[in-house]
């Protein structure tokens, strides 16, 4: 299963995932409609602590990736709208950026749940 997961910012929460999903062998990306310009430094310590790989995270801009090869494209919960690109799931998470890394940590908890259920 290919998975996309799409949000503004593309630094916390579909970093997060997309790290995640693919430690559980989902094939995975991630990307942002207005991409920050480098992951949050608490999503990369969360994952270290959950010892997920990270390497290779990076924002992407939605535009530069091939939508239409995803299987599924799911929402992080931040009412992004991107015109012609349809939305499978919204997983309508709170946004952890600004927040510690105990906010990050149960963030990126959920986001595990959410994962194991597209298995």
């Amino acid at each position: 299963m290919r998975v996309l997961f799409v949000c503004v910012g593309n630094s916390c929460r579909s970093q997060m995932a997309e790290a995640i999903a693919r430690s559980q062998g989902i094939t995975a990306e991630s990307a942002g409609t207005h991409p920050a310009k480098e992951v949050s430094t608490q999503a990369l310590q969360v994952l270290e602590d959950m010892k997920i790989d990270a390497s290779g995270l990076v924002p992407k801009n939605i535009s530069s990736i091939d939508w239409k090869s995803f299987d599924k494209i799911i929402s992080m919960g931040c009412g992004v709208q991107c015109p012609n690109i349809p939305i499978d799931e919204d997983w309508g998470l709170q946004d952890p950026y600004g927040g510690d890394v105990d906010l990050f940590r149960k963030t990126a908890l959920v986001i595990q749940n959410h994962i194991k259920n597209l298995a």
